[in-house]
């Protein structure tokens, strides 16, 4: 049966919660973007005043006027750490403006030149030291700790001490790979090195491949055309086995870890190490990932200790940060998880399995610091479209809110507590940079950015909520209305979809996370409105695992709930609604238009997932399980089957080296398409990843605007 959309009760579905002014150059005074603009204009973004912590003092630096200057956060006192001119007559060069630095401690300045790594005593403005940085990928260093580099090159790992390279391993089959990130970056893994606290050891992941199958990528820029094979473990196949090494640097042995939970395709990871460089914390995740264990092992015999505690969930559990320790309590640490109340919360935990909550909210929280006394956090409990920061008396349990202004703030807390460097935005306010106070006195403005949109006709931009298609939550929206907008007209809607998880698409920051593309289209009379849905993060664990088993159901569910209200406006024409996204979002778009065949009129479609069997483990199998345990959900969610029912007009456009959401989906679905005699466009971009960049980039705003407007209009 052919699903339509209802519009009983629409009217008052939604909540708008904030506007920006609408446009008031009804002459168009000002300019319009361009698709120039939206992909490579970086003067439309609000300007930028990078302040960081000097070492561990109360001070800050920030560049004025060519120089590094160094602010008491206390007394306002300023002084110039170096002038450009100084820098370049140091270092011989002839830098324009002052380089990217980094501050060894609160003495010594780092700046990279002529290839070096050079270190600066600020005191005698001389350089203390100069070395020749290693070249590798996943370079990694102790920081603080001198010239140690680690670093990977043909998929083994070195070590650069004492101006020497050192093989940490040689292993000659190319399926096992060292010191590279592993599980395709799930779980919190961002990176495959981790020294250790005094830099004596490396702890370093290995992998082995040997049974993962290879996809091929077509490489059309050789005479003849070449295939390159990438290693991709799709669902319920065989997967990658990773083991953890640990490099003692002194005696130039490695040892592995000894982890026999689960079977040899688990998980490791956030791999954490004891203050005392003695201990490894790792977070062990079965395959299935329903079950996690927090295991402690010794760094020097690979030994396992004890197992800390468990966690399981049946629909998933999916560590994401790595333990921090109390730094005046070394023997008790900071633990994160969403599967203990319901959200992602901090909880004070010892080696003996003692687990205590300490941010008792029933919001997602983040670790930001801690001083002796407190734990400082960000959370969303104020708002979920906004990030404030908080601390927490460690021994009380007393929680305070710190940062007042509306908006999404990102914060940087000095080491002992008293400030943090608050970065903020929100709908009309570019971007703010203050001085704060964890004493609660008000905060110094150091920086307020002008509107970078001045001169330019932008439309008006709502922010609002509206309920999710089973009642229980307030799904967050970005509406956009047409540029010079009247009431009185009909307008082209389109809906822009991402909705999956560790997504979210609508904060309060400036413009309400505004994609330029947006904006182009309403100054072009199109209504635009982007939603969050159950499935994306931040709103806790029941939102985001509502998907399970049954990936887009009730994304596309929450979707329809929101057009159902938008196209009950007066203003909207529900003759001309299109639909648009990307990856995830380039799924939806497909599932919505086969689903929705009657709703639909377009839709262009990114990179799209088209069978959750053909993507990866670790990801798929999560959200998915596998098609032998799932395979009436695997049924459900296939697009495969829905080719048929495709009425609206639809691009698909794919990156033909994409190496995340491989050319089996897409090419699968228009095969299918063919077959059932159903006309669909398509366009590659050949020399594509996963997404497009750059110029290529101004080509496909251009292909998707050209398509809406020829077919939506």
């Amino acid at each position: 049966m052919k699903k339509q959309i209802s519009l009983i009760a629409a009217t008052l579905a939604a909540t708008t919660l904030m506007t920006t002014p609408a446009a008031t150059a009804q002459s168009h005074e000002g300019r319009l973007l361009t698709i120039e603009d939206v992909v490579l204009n970086r003067d439309l973004t609000p300007k930028s005043h990078p302040v960081r912590w000097i070492g561990e003092s109360d001070s800050y630096a920030s560049v004025d006027d060519g120089a590094l200057i160094a602010t008491d956060a206390r007394t306002g006192k300023r002084r110039t750490m170096m002038t450009l001119d100084e820098l370049n007559a140091l270092l011989s060069t002839d830098f324009k403006t002052f380089p990217p630095y980094a501050f060894d401690d609160a003495a010594s300045l780092a700046v990279m030149a002529h290839g070096m790594r050079n270190v600066i005593d600020l005191k005698s403005r001389a350089v203390a030291e100069s070395y020749k940085i290693p070249v590798g990928a996943s370079l990694t260093r102790q920081s603080g700790k001198g010239g140690i580099y680690a670093y990977t090159r043909d998929n083994n790992l070195f070590c650069f001490v004492d101006g020497r390279e050192r093989a940490v391993t040689s292993f000659e089959d190319k399926n096992i790979v060292c010191g590279q990130s592993v599980s395709r970056n799930e779980f919190g893994i961002s990176n495959g090195i981790f020294f250790s606290p005094d830099a004596s050891k490396i702890a370093f992941y290995q992998k082995d491949e040997s049974r993962v199958t290879d996809f091929p990528l077509l490489d059309i820029t050789t005479r003849t055309g070449s295939l390159r094979n990438i290693k991709y473990p799709m669902n319920g196949m065989a997967s990658e086995r990773v083991s953890l090494g640990v490099y003692d640097i002194a005696s130039g042995e490695t040892v592995y870890m000894k982890v026999t939970d689960f079977d040899d395709e688990r998980y490791l990871t956030n791999i954490t190490w004891s203050p005392d460089s003695r201990r490894i914390y790792i977070q062990v995740l079965d395959r299935p990932q329903k079950n996690m264990h927090l295991n402690i092992y010794d760094a020097s015999t690979g030994e396992f200790i004890r197992q800390v505690l468990t966690e399981h969930n049946d629909r998933f559990v999916e560590p994401q940060h790595p333990l921090v320790f109390l730094r005046n309590d070394p023997s008790r640490f900071i633990y994160a998880t969403d599967n203990r109340d319901g959200y992602w919360n901090l909880y004070l935990c010892d080696d003996e399995g003692a687990i205590k909550r300490l941010t008792a909210t029933d919001a997602d929280v983040k670790y930001a610091a801690q001083d002796d006394k407190h734990v400082y956090y960000t959370s969303a409990e104020v708002s979920p479209i906004e990030n404030h920061l908080f601390k927490v008396d460690i021994a009380t349990g007393k929680q305070t809110r710190l940062t007042a202004a509306e908006g999404w703030h990102d914060v940087a807390v000095s080491r002992s507590g008293r400030y943090f460097l608050d970065t903020y935005s929100s709908l009309r306010v570019p971007r703010v940079v203050e001085l704060g106070r964890s004493d609660g006195k008000p905060a110094r403005e150091l920086f307020r950015a002008p509107d970078p949109t001045e001169g330019f006709d932008f439309a008006e931009i709502s922010l609002g909520s509206v309920k999710s298609a089973d009642g229980k939550f307030d799904n967050y929206y970005r509406l956009i209305k047409p540029l010079d907008f009247d009431p009185a007209k009909k307008y082209p809607v389109i809906l822009y979809v991402y909705g999956g998880p560790h997504s979210q698409m609508v904060r309060n920051s400036y413009q309400g996370l505004l994609r330029r593309w947006e904006m182009y289209m309403a100054q072009r009379g199109y209504v635009v409105f982007v939603m969050d849905n159950r499935g994306t993060s931040n709103r806790g664990a029941e939102y985001e695992k509502a998907i399970h088993r049954r990936c887009g159901q009730c994304e596309m569910a929450d979707q329809m709930a929101g057009l159902e209200w938008l196209l009950s406006q007066p203003w909207t024409d529900r003759d001309r609604v299109g639909v648009h996204g990307w990856s995830y979002g380039g799924y939806m778009t497909i599932s919505l238009m086969t689903n929705y065949p009657d709703v639909f009129k377009v839709g262009v479609a990114g990179g799209p997932v088209i069978d959750w069997k053909w993507y990866e483990v670790m990801y798929g199998e999560r959200y998915m399980d596998t098609t032998h345990n799932n395979p009436e959900g695997f049924a459900a969610t296939s697009l495969i089957a829905k080719a048929k029912d495709l009425r609206g007009k639809l691009l698909i456009c794919q990156g033909a080296i994409d190496n995340t959401v491989v050319w089996e989906h897409s090419l699968s679905f228009v095969r299918e398409c063919v077959k059932n005699n159903v006309q669909v466009d398509y366009f590659p971009y050949p020399c594509a990843e996963h997404n497009v960049y750059g110029r290529d980039a101004v080509h496909l705003y251009n292909k998707i605007t050209g398509y809406f407007e020829d077919y939506l209009r």
